[in-house]
């Protein structure tokens, strides 16, 4: 089955409702055979890619992760980008904000992380928390020492998207493509997966007691998901939903759609002008005497 990007891509202005977004589909492969054949496929080329985009030094590309936990997003990372030159790849895993960090705006720690051009940037969550996290938990946004004046919570989540929209087109602008993911994943998938991590020794250290008590507010990160993928995703920084239930099967959706904006790129490996040729054929000259 051909995977097309665009099925799972929020357009700009849609209203997103979740419910309406499945978590589980069709699987994209037949076997457990045919699903490694065609991941190591996606790895392959995307390899190929990365060492292009690297050669070329035009163009950052930056992932972002973002989902409910148990979705997969630290094994859709590892798996996907486990071809590429750890020297064209740089991860980043965004925890709670250290008080020096508290003392910036926002968008400060993150920005700070961004790929330079010729690389590939992951964000294991991101600036996103800031819009979901803190508005499922208001004393969060309370504890960032903002002005009275700003913590009005009926505009300062659109303002926030405002000013997250406005940083990724100045990005864009400047050589950047942003690939936002959404892992969606079912109520009752994470349960599983949450009673599998207790009931595996070797998964202990991925529980603790706060994703069950996160697991509370289960609809209102729904309603937070539904508002910042409404309100964020564009033409230049999508956001893709998706479904997460299947781990394997998202896995190849999330490498096909890093693949296929690759691709959109059409980027060439830097040619060489006359000099540049007369210098390299005067070095051939030179090594081939020593023979």
């Amino acid at each position: 089955m051909k995977i097309h990007s665009k099925d799972f891509r929020v357009k700009e202005g849609d209203e997103v409702d979740l419910k309406k977004w499945p978590t589980l589909m069709d699987p994209l492969y037949g076997s457990k055979t045919a699903y490694h054949q065609l991941l190591d496929e996606q790895v392959d080329e995307l390899n190929s890619l990365q060492q292009l985009q690297y050669a070329s030094n035009r163009y950052a590309v930056l992932l972002i992760f973002q989902a409910m936990d148990a979705a997969g997003k630290d094994s859709a990372i590892r798996h996907v980008m486990s071809g590429v030159n750890p020297q064209g790849c740089q991860v980043f895993s965004f925890k709670h904000p250290s008080a020096m960090e508290l003392d910036h705006d926002f968008l400060w720690r993150t920005t700070q992380c961004l790929p330079e051009r010729g690389r590939i940037g992951i964000f294991n969550r991101s600036y996103y928390e800031e819009v979901l996290i803190a508005r499922v938990h208001p004393e969060i946004l309370r504890s960032q020492g903002l002005p009275d004046e700003l913590l009005d919570e009926k505009a300062i989540w659109q303002e926030r998207y405002g000013s997250i929209v406005d940083m990724e087109k100045h990005l864009y602008r400047n050589g950047t493509r942003i690939i936002k993911f959404f892992l969606h994943i079912s109520k009752e998938e994470q349960r599983k997966r949450f009673l599998e991590r207790i009931d595996n020794p070797e998964k202990y250290w991925k529980f603790s007691v706060a994703d069950i008590e996160e697991r509370k507010f289960w609809h209102q990160y729904m309603k937070a998901y539904e508002m910042c993928l409404s309100g964020t995703s564009t033409e230049t920084a999508p956001w893709y939903v998706v479904p997460a239930d299947d781990k394997k099967n998202s896995r190849l959706i999330i490498a096909q759609i890093i693949l296929d904006t690759f691709k959109a790129l059409k980027m060439a490996y830097p040619g060489a002008d006359a000099n540049r040729q007369r210098e390299l054929l005067s070095i051939r000259h030179q090594l081939m005497q020593e023979g």
